[in-house]
C-alpha cells in the first residue's frame, strides 16, 4: 500500500497521550485492511519509543486477527471443513505469515510412505499398525504430555517441524492421513482423551441407527498411535466414573475437532499481559458453534 496523506496523518496521531485519539485513530487503521501492514511495519523500524512500537505491534496484531477472523468465518460456512486447512488458520493466530506449502509437502511425504505398505488385504488392525509405524517410529513423531506453557505443541506446523506434539495435534495428523488413505477411522467424543476409532468401512454416522460402538473395530490412541480395545476403553470410564453413553462413540465433526483445538491454545495464555489473545481464542472458539 502507497503512502497517503491520510495514512501519514494516522501514522502521525499513533503517540497520541489521549486515550480517545489513539482509539479513534486505530480504528481507521484497521478499516484500511492488512495491505496496510507493510506501512505499519515500515513505521515501526523507523520509531525509537518503545511505547509507539509496542501500539503498532499491537495494529498489525489486530489486523491479522481481524483477517483470521474473516478466513474462519469462511472456513466454518464452506460446505467441506477440511481438517487440515483448519488446524492451519488457527496456527495462524500465533503465526500469520505461514506458508503452508512445506506443511502440505510433509504431510504428503508421510501420506506416500504409508500408501507404499498398505495394500487391500491388510485387515484394519494391520492398517492402523502400518500407519502408527510409519508415523510414530519412521517419521518419529513423539507424543508429549499437553503443556500449555508451550503453545507449539499445539500448532501442526510446528508439531511437523520438532517432531513433538500433544494428544490433540498428533491425534489431528492421524486423522488426516486416514482421510487421505480411505480409512474409516475418526476422533471421538472421549472424555479427556484424544481417541481414533476404526469404524467398519461400511459406517456412514450420519444415516446409521443405534449405537456406534458396535461399529467400531478398535481405537488407536492419539498421542503414541498405541491401539485399544473395547475391553481397554470400558475400563477407562469405570476409572473415571463415567456411563459409556453412545454419543462418546460418534465421530466428532471437522469443526468441533478445530473448536476444541482452539480451547486448548486459548488455555496456553493465561498470563495477564496475553489475556487479549486468550479472549481472541475464545470469541474464534465460539465463532465456530
Amino acid at each position: 500500500m502507497q503512502q497517503t496523506k491520510e495514512i501519514n496523518a494516522l501514522f502521525t496521531l499513533i503517540d497520541d497521550p489521549d486515550h480517545e485519539v489513539y482509539s479513534t485513530v486505530s480504528e481507521k487503521i484497521v478499516e484500511f485492511g492488512k495491505g496496510i501492514i507493510p506501512n505499519l511495519e515500515d513505521l515501526w523500524e523507523n520509531t525509537l519509543s518503545e511505547d509507539v512500537q509496542s501500539r503498532i505491534e499491537m495494529l498489525i496484531h489486530r489486523l491479522h486477527y481481524t483477517d483470521l477472523t474473516n478466513d474462519l468465518t469462511e472456513w466454518k460456512n464452506s460446505p467441506y471443513h477440511d481438517l487440515l486447512f483448519g488446524a492451519l488458520l488457527i496456527a495462524k493466530f500465533q503465526y500469520p505469515d505461514l506458508h503452508t506449502t512445506p506443511v502440505l509437502q510433509d504431510i504428503e511425504k508421510i501420506r506416500r510412505n504409508v500408501w507404499l505398505e498398505l495394500n487391500s488385504y491388510l485387515t484394519p488392525l494391520e492398517q492402523a499398525n502400518v500407519l502408527s509405524s510409519i508415523m510414530y517410529n519412521y517419521y518419529q513423531l513423539k507424543g508429549v504430555e499437553v503443556n500449555y506453557n508451550n503453545p507449539d505443541e499445539f500448532f501442526i506446523h510446528k508439531v511437523l517441524e520438532s517432531k513433538n506434539g500433544n494428544a490433540i495435534s498428533n491425534g489431528i495428523i492421524y486423522q488426516v492421513m486416514c482421510e487421505l488413505l480411505d480409512i474409516n477411522a475418526k476422533i471421538i467424543n472421549i472424555p479427556k482423551q484424544m481417541v481414533i476409532a476404526f469404524y467398519h468401512s461400511d459406517f456412514d454416522p450420519a444415516t446409521h441407527i443405534g449405537n456406534p460402538q458396535d461399529k467400531i473395530h478398535f481405537y488407536v490412541d492419539g498421542v503414541n498411535g498405541q491401539a485399544y480395545s473395547h475391553k481397554d476403553i470400558e475400563n477407562y470410564f469405570k476409572r473415571i466414573n463415567v456411563p459409556p453413553v453412545a454419543s462418546y462413540y460418534k465421530p466428532l465433526s471437522h469443526k468441533r475437532i478445530i473448536q476444541v483445538l482452539t480451547e486448548e491454545v486459548a488455555k496456553c495464555f493465561d498470563l495477564p499481559s496475553n489475556e487479549y489473545k486468550q479472549n481472541e481464542l475464545k470469541l474464534l472458539a465460539n465463532l465456530l458453534d
